[in-house]
């Protein structure tokens, strides 16, 4: 029996609408009822998923939240720390450095409340990020970030043919030195080694006492990868990427058309 679920956001839980189906949303709280975990595992800082997690009744005590691609895990109520895995300035120096400022990408900063750039003009993907996720944007001459800041992440931000462009020229000492993953067309994320949605979910879980092959973990980006692999039962949309459908156990239906439903009904009801 799967005693507890992982759920992305964008593409998965979310149609194109961004919204949650009635479909998806009844699933959400049969498996509730079950006893059944039912996790957000998000890019997202916590104030992204706040209103998300009111919607989905799952903003009272013992429910948990995997926010920052594993960076951090909280219990919802309490904001209880489960696990916190930063950067730090040096990261950010070097990234912006040798990635952004070589190659003219935008970068943003993701700390646990805002995000900063380094520019006198916000990037049209900070403000998209923004938007999302109901954070200011703090604008900061490059010589004022120091590590007075907290570094939950740093991102390259910018059209979707510069990223796939520079996914192809990042230097293997990046790849050795961090975590990288798309988690949007326009966004390259750069986080702690450690961090990835498997090593948050794998956190969670031993504070759960859940066995790995309890878990159901369900994604459509390259930064569900590690969860999806982790998971008992890896599970990737209909809209995934053929990446990520390719090292999936099971394929469902799209996010219009109520894949996370779907799969909560196959294996959990």
């Amino acid at each position: 029996m799967y005693k507890l679920i992982a759920l992305d956001i964008d593409g998965t839980l979310l149609n194109s609408e961004k919204k949650v189906t009635q479909e998806v949303f009844d699933a959400i709280q049969n498996a509730k009822e079950k006893g059944v975990k039912v996790v957000l595992s998000t890019g997202r800082p916590l104030p992204g998923v706040q209103t998300l997690l009111k919607e989905l009744k799952l903003n009272d005590e013992e429910n948990y939240v995997v926010t920052f691609n594993g960076g951090l895990v909280q219990e919802i109520t309490s904001q209880d720390v489960i696990s916190n895995i930063e950067m730090s300035h040096e990261d950010f120096d070097y990234i912006y450095n040798e990635l952004a400022k070589k190659h003219d990408i935008k970068i943003h900063i993701n700390t646990p409340d805002s995000l900063v750039v380094p520019y006198t003009e916000v990037p049209k993907y900070s403000v998209h990020e923004s938007t999302l996720n109901n954070i200011p944007v703090i604008c900061m001459d490059e010589n004022e970030i120091n590590s007075d800041l907290t570094f939950c992440k740093v991102m390259l931000v910018d059209e979707p043919e510069v990223i796939e462009d520079i996914i192809t020229k990042i230097p293997q000492e990046f790849h050795d030195k961090y975590t990288i993953v798309r988690s949007a067309p326009f966004f390259l994320e750069f986080l702690n080694k450690k961090v990835n949605k498997g090593s948050g979910l794998q956190a969670l879980c031993d504070k759960l006492g859940i066995d790995p092959a309890e878990v159901i973990a369900v994604g459509d980006e390259e930064n569900d990868r590690h969860m999806i692999e982790f998971a008992g039962l890896g599970v990737a949309m209909g809209n995934a990427r053929d990446s990520i459908k390719e090292i999936a156990n099971h394929v469902t239906e799209t996010n219009n058309n109520h894949g996370v439903a779907k799969v909560i009904s196959d294996f959990i009801l």
